[in-house]
């Protein structure tokens, strides 16, 4: 049997329609980026290169640590922790409403609209300004930096939760309708069991950004670490310095490990068993740190040795 040859392949043509918003848009990204090339200083990036030599020169003044007084920064750091903890968990309770009530497909306009702008101002204010006017409420400590990070994270949660519920396949909910349902049980039927993997994932992210943010509260007498960080960057101190970053560094690493490792068996039902080993690691580490704080146990050699 002979081959017969085939014709050659004709690729579709663009309509104009596609090719006019293609255009607007790649367009509209290259004048923005013109637009802001001098006033954001870009021209001058090269100057990394050649004051390569002070930026040395400035790292060299962190090559050491200081962990004399690592007791105070580990309590601090733990803080900073818990504040990320119970900041995140308040967000996720209140970004569930809000998050239903920003939905298009969910919420009405007189409703929808007012509660996306909240939500914008929620997200726009800095946590640090939210911490100061919760500080002056409650007074200095770490439930202002948790009420600061639930407020700011509810915000952008809430953002986040409207989105995954505008995407949803519409299908099941107008199935829990037509049996004559009501609107919440469509929404508790319909839309959470569609949108719960997306909600985890995003709350777990979000609380690695809070352990993150909560670092620098302290500035501010939010509680944390950040009061620390802040006194010795302000004082030039920079072993001690050193050795704030480098215990933030370790708590922001190990947290976002375990979230990534809580993330894939919570949404994807894999890596239960290495969770569990991790998590008995780090709930090890903490009881240890506890004990130590406690004077229960003495690992003050340990930061000796870590002292460089």
């Amino acid at each position: 049997m002979e081959n017969v040859a085939q014709p050659p392949l004709m690729i579709p043509k663009a309509e104009f329609s596609e090719k006019l918003y293609s255009t607007l848009i790649w367009g509209g990204l290259l004048i923005a980026l013109a637009w802001g090339f001098f006033p954001a200083e870009i021209n001058r990036i090269v100057e990394l290169w050649t004051n390569r030599d002070n930026m040395a020169e400035k790292m060299a003044d962190y090559s050491q640590a200081d962990f004399r007084y690592w007791r105070q920064y580990m309590e601090a750091m733990l803080e900073t922790i818990q504040m990320a903890v119970w900041g995140s968990l308040l967000a996720v309770i209140f970004s569930i409403p809000f998050g239903l009530l920003s939905a298009a497909n969910i919420s009405p306009p007189w409703v929808r609209l007012p509660a996306r702008r909240l939500m914008d101002a929620f997200r726009a204010i800095n946590e640090l300004i939210f911490a100061l006017v919760f500080v002056s409420a409650v007074g200095l400590g770490p439930l202002a930096g948790v009420l600061a990070l639930a407020v700011h994270t509810t915000g952008t949660l809430a953002k986040l939760f409207s989105e995954a519920v505008e995407a949803i396949d519409n299908r099941p909910v107008e199935g829990i309708r037509a049996t004559g349902a009501t609107k919440l049980q469509e929404v508790m039927y319909g839309v959470i069991p569609q949108v719960l993997p997306l909600w985890t994932s995003y709350s777990l992210y979000r609380y690695e950004a809070n352990v993150r943010s909560a670092t620098v509260l302290g500035i501010v007498g939010a509680g944390g670490i950040g009061f620390y960080l802040f006194d010795a960057m302000r004082s030039f101190k920079y072993d001690v310095t050193t050795a704030i970053v480098l215990i933030i560094i370790v708590a922001v690493s190990l947290t976002d490990i375990l979230s990534q490792f809580l993330r894939k068996v919570i949404v994807e039902g894999e890596n239960r068993r290495q969770f569990i080993v991790y998590l008995s690691l780090v709930a090890g580490l903490v009881i240890l740190m506890e004990l130590a704080l406690a004077k229960v146990v003495n690992i003050d050699f340990l930061f000796r040795i870590l002292s460089f």
